[in-house]
């Protein structure tokens, strides 16, 4: 699962906004919103239903804990590597995590 496709279930499912306010969070238009969060409930579902594990990879981003703040990538798609580190924005940071990709 990607970071995006995980950020869609939580902004939809978690937080119940709509696909239109999710989208704008995510800063992407509602029809790409609507194709990942498709993309990530599938995920979730075969996840739950085969007992598998679910691995959020994708990038390097910085991920909001308050309200109206969106969360901001820390480096371009280009500059992006194998690794996920996450941190509290904008203050103090929460545990680093490391997740390789493969």
């Amino acid at each position: 699962m990607t970071v995006d496709e995980f950020e869609a279930i939580r902004l939809a499912d978690l937080t119940n906004l709509s696909q239109k306010e999710a989208a704008k969070s995510m800063r992407v238009s509602q029809q790409t919103f609507s194709r990942i969060l498709k993309k990530a409930r599938r995920i979730v579902a075969d996840t739950l239903v085969y007992g598998k594990i679910i691995r959020i990879q994708g990038g390097i981003f910085a991920l909001s804990t308050r309200q109206n703040i969106p969360a901001e990538p820390l480096l371009s798609q280009n500059e992006a590597t194998n690794s996920m580190h996450i941190s509290q924005y904008p203050s103090k940071p929460l545990a680093a995590t490391t997740v390789s990709s493969k």
